[in-house]
């Protein structure tokens, strides 16, 4: 009697531990590599742009599903002209495996100053690209 008490008591927790499994989703997803560039191929890694150029960052992601969220959020931390750490914009995708370039793109000239890129994977921030403006 006690010995099919405890195979139930095995079988209930070996159950409840699978269902707990199933319902685990560890993402191995992580980024490899992060930087500012002079175009959306990755070359020219820089952290100076001059005032007329396009800020170009680079995002390699490892070990991610098709379905990653990367966003990049922008700012004017102290710049000309500008109120401190501006948020200037944000744009999220989904990727994979691979390299996901985002890019900024002004109508005139960027002031002079510092900026910064914040990189979320799936919604949590994982670094942030410090730059500037000559």
């Amino acid at each position: 009697m006690k010995q099919n008490k405890l195979r139930i008591l095995f079988a209930v927790l070996a159950l409840a531990l699978a269902a707990l499994a199933c319902e685990f989703n560890a993402s191995t997803a992580n980024i490899s590599d992060a930087y500012m560039a002079r175009d959306n191929q990755g070359a020219g890694r820089t952290t100076v742009f001059a005032q007329d150029e396009v800020f170009y960052c680079i995002v390699q992601l490892a070990n991610a599903p098709d379905d990653t969220l990367v966003k990049v959020v922008w700012y004017a931390v102290n710049a000309q002209d500008t109120e401190p750490n501006l948020l200037i914009d944000q744009v999220e995708t989904t990727g994979g495996d691979g390299i996901i370039p985002f890019n900024l793109t002004n109508n005139g000239l960027w002031p002079i100053g510092t900026y910064k890129a914040e990189i979320y994977l799936n919604g949590t921030l994982d670094r942030t690209l410090n730059f500037e403006v000559q």
